[in-house]
């Protein structure tokens, strides 16, 4: 992935403005009046550029595979489909889109026709798309590019951040920041026809399936989900992934080797993360069949493992994973059977376990568990924080390159080549 971080956040913002674009004009014309599809008050939708950077980044490397370069987008938009419809009926609120009435839908967010859809689009914008726009963009005297990204960011927080507390009812918090918002809204509705004055009128008009009513969502005891109790499920998690792993390792391979992602613990940051997010989405769920949950796990846990693959090797330039070996792999980076236990992992956890660890979190919590979850937040922050820097200068040394800053000093002094070996045994330098 060649791409600069300037010429990303462009990416970014063109093809949320071109998504917007595109969905204002089919929505005006499929009901004869104008209808502003965007989340925000601007002329974007944010999902479409958070996807699109994702297929950038991710599926840069199946560019000349035209086949497995659809499937993979047509994976990873679903994917990002449905979470952020899971996640935007958890902000108090009920669908903000419904397919249930189009064949082959799942949950109601997604669909076989719109995969399909997702798929070729992913499919023309990383292998036509963005190098246009880049050419475009390039096209700026040099002295503008960056000021005019940079004023894109600006703009993108004061839309997303005001359109969210009009929301949440929060106008009175920030009214000039609310102001700002207002004035943008304004700007865009003149950009494409008069509508209503207000975000939430503008999204439940958009959006039918969206009642002006905010639930209120009373949890049971135990069952509470915020940022506390998914950080104690992330450091859980990441802790019996690695066990798990390791035991895995020692039955199949007949060898015990750390499993870890960081230096200090037995902590597998991506079992912890998987843990964290598919509770996220899925702990009000785990009534629903045995099915929808293996599916949501088997694909989510697919998609989760290919970009965990991706980021790992453009960040610290090692594979730490190789599934070439195993039949039905994509890239190496994942493959069918461990799809399949992922789906597996989701029940067993939606279903068996969350409630159990879930009243354990709540009943430490109240027993002063608030002090530690502090201090194992800072020990995890800090952990991350060295494994990254450790990793880092683990590549860097790979290739030949001298510690000249004190930090990269530090790195060799104390986690030298010899000790990342046993760390990361499968760390395989690209």
């Amino acid at each position: 992935m060649n791409h600069t971080f300037y010429e990303i956040a462009m990416l970014f913002f063109a093809y949320s403005f071109l998504a917007w674009l595109a969905e204002t004009t089919v929505a005006t014309i499929k009901v004869k009046d104008f209808r502003n599809r965007g989340f925000a008050s601007g002329p974007f939708c944010f999902i479409y550029g958070f996807t699109a950077v994702i297929l950038t980044m991710f599926l840069y490397d199946l560019r000349d595979n035209l086949f497995f370069l659809f499937l993979g987008a047509a994976s990873v938009a679903t994917v990002v489909e449905w979470c952020a419809g899971k996640l935007l009926e958890r902000m108090k609120q009920k669908k903000w889109w419904d397919y249930s009435g189009k064949r082959l839908n799942f949950d109601g967010y997604i669909c076989l026709e719109y995969s399909l859809l997702w798929g070729l689009l992913g499919l023309l914008a990383v292998r036509y798309g963005n190098g246009l726009l880049v050419r475009l963009y390039h096209i700026l005297p040099a002295f503008a590019r960056k000021p005019a990204v940079w004023g894109l960011v600006a703009l993108g927080l004061l839309d997303l951040s005001g359109s969210l507390m009009s929301i949440y009812h929060l106008e009175e918090k920030l009214p000039r920041l609310l102001g700002w918002n207002h004035r943008l809204q304004r700007w865009t509705f003149r950009l494409a026809a008069r509508v209503s004055d207000r975000v939430e009128k503008r999204i439940y008009r958009s959006y039918p399936s969206v009642t002006a009513q905010i639930r209120e969502d009373k949890e049971k005891t135990g069952e509470k989900c915020g940022f506390v109790q998914l950080f104690w499920l992330f450091f859980i998690g990441a802790f019996l992934g690695d066990v798990v792993e390791t035991i895995f390792c020692r039955v199949t391979a007949g060898v015990w080797m750390s499993r870890s992602s960081l230096v200090w613990g037995d902590f597998s940051v991506v079992w912890g993360l998987a843990i964290a997010l598919v509770t996220a989405l899925l702990y009000r769920d785990r009534d629903r069949e045995d099915r929808h949950i293996f599916w949501v796990g088997f694909f989510l846990g697919g998609a989760y493992e290919y970009i965990c693959s991706v980021f790992t090797e453009i960040c610290f330039g090692k594979v730490f994973w190789d599934y070439s070996a195993m039949p039905f792999n994509l890239g190496g980076r994942i493959n069918l059977l461990y799809c399949f236990f992922w789906g597996i992992a989701a029940v067993v956890w939606v279903q068996g376990l969350y409630p159990k660890a879930a009243r354990l979190i709540e009943f430490l919590l109240k027993k002063g568990g608030r002090a530690l979850t502090g201090v194992c937040m800072v020990f995890m922050a800090l952990n991350i924080c060295v494994s990254v820097m450790a990793l880092s200068r683990y590549d860097t040394r790979a290739h030949g390159k001298e510690a000249v800053s004190r930090w990269e000093q530090a790195m060799d002094r104390r986690f030298d080549d010899s000790r990342m070996e046993r760390i990361y045994p499968n760390a395989i330098e690209q």
